[in-house]
């Protein structure tokens, strides 16, 4: 068996600032939305501004958050931590995946119980308000947009998480400025409980998604049944290697750590069999960036124990 055969890939320390990069924007934006929607509220006194800069606070505290374990996160392993420190990542998206659930659970009750209440609200429609609200729906649009790339990119659960967060004030935002539109044109004040029974919905849904994610990755669970068939078949096809065996991975974080036992020529030299060990870990590092990866090498055709037996005749 041996160490890991090649020096780590840079593709994480990519992924890391990557995932820095969008922690930073959350908690700017964040910042600019709190001082845009403070400005706006004292120019309009109004209570729809005073709830969305109320949310904006708490924005910036959950971003601020997941920058802090995001930085925490990318830091490399260390004596106390010799597999890194990726999971600080699952544990602050469980929080936040807590924290969109209850947003979502008032944000609907809210909405019902205005829609069953049959009353239109007074709906005040200032201009300074609605331009404000305008750009702060820009803003986050742009950020959503960014921190969408990013998660395709790494994969990273707080970065999913904190977008979600935020796709899911677009939607108010959104909605707000169509119902003082609908109601100052039409009437129609109903339109702004609806689109927040759809943002409660969408919130339900990410905070499940994203808090089992967290969840199976806190309790070791396997990567993703596609991910484990695919280094399978790289193992499986790569010159030299003439089987494998005990094939494990596990999530943390974003990253994919896998360990595989492969079985080669026992006659060959220590550097040939440290060569095809080095490659094949490059290759499912190519494959999947962002996995640790760890090869043993065992000699083709000995017993080990719990192998199966070798057919009769052969």
């Amino acid at each position: 068996m041996s160490a890991p055969d090649s020096p780590p890939s840079h593709e994480p320390r990519h992924a890391d600032r990557l995932n820095a990069s969008a922690g930073i924007a959350s908690v700017a934006v964040a910042g600019l939305l709190v001082i845009l929607k403070l400005w706006a509220l004292g120019e309009t006194a109004a209570l729809s501004v005073a709830a969305s800069l109320a949310d904006s606070a708490l924005d910036l505290m959950m971003s601020l958050a997941g920058l802090t374990a995001i930085l925490y996160a990318a830091r490399p392993a260390d004596e106390d931590h010799a597999f890194g420190h990726s999971s600080a990542e699952d544990l602050t998206a469980l929080g936040q995946a807590v924290f969109l659930a209850v947003s979502g659970g008032v944000i609907g009750w809210l909405a019902a119980v205005r829609l069953l209440a049959g009353e239109a609200p007074q709906i005040g429609a200032e201009m300074r308000g609605i331009v404000a609200m305008a750009l702060s729906a820009a803003v986050t649009a742009a950020l959503v947009l960014w921190q969408q790339r990013v998660r395709r990119a790494t994969g990273s659960r707080v970065v999913a998480a904190d977008s979600l967060h935020y796709m899911s004030d677009l939607l108010p935002t959104l909605g707000a400025l169509l119902a003082l539109w609908a109601s100052g044109r039409w009437g129609l004040w109903q339109i702004d409980a609806v689109v927040a029974l759809v943002a409660a919905a969408v919130l339900w849904a990410g905070a499940l998604r994203i808090g089992r994610g967290a969840w199976d990755a806190l309790m070791d669970r396997r990567a993703d049944p596609a991910v484990i068939a695919a280094i399978a078949a790289i193992a499986r096809d790569h010159p030299g290697v003439h089987g494998f065996h005990d094939l494990r991975t596990r999530m943390a974080g974003s990253r994919i750590f896998v360990n595989i036992h492969v079985e080669l020529d026992g006659d060959q030299t220590l550097r040939e069999a440290h060569a095809i060990g080095a490659s094949l870990r490059r290759r499912i590092i190519a494959a999947y960036p962002q996995a640790d990866v760890i090869v043993h090498k065992d000699v083709a055709g000995e017993d080990r124990p719990g192998a199966a037996p070798p057919p009769a005749g052969g």
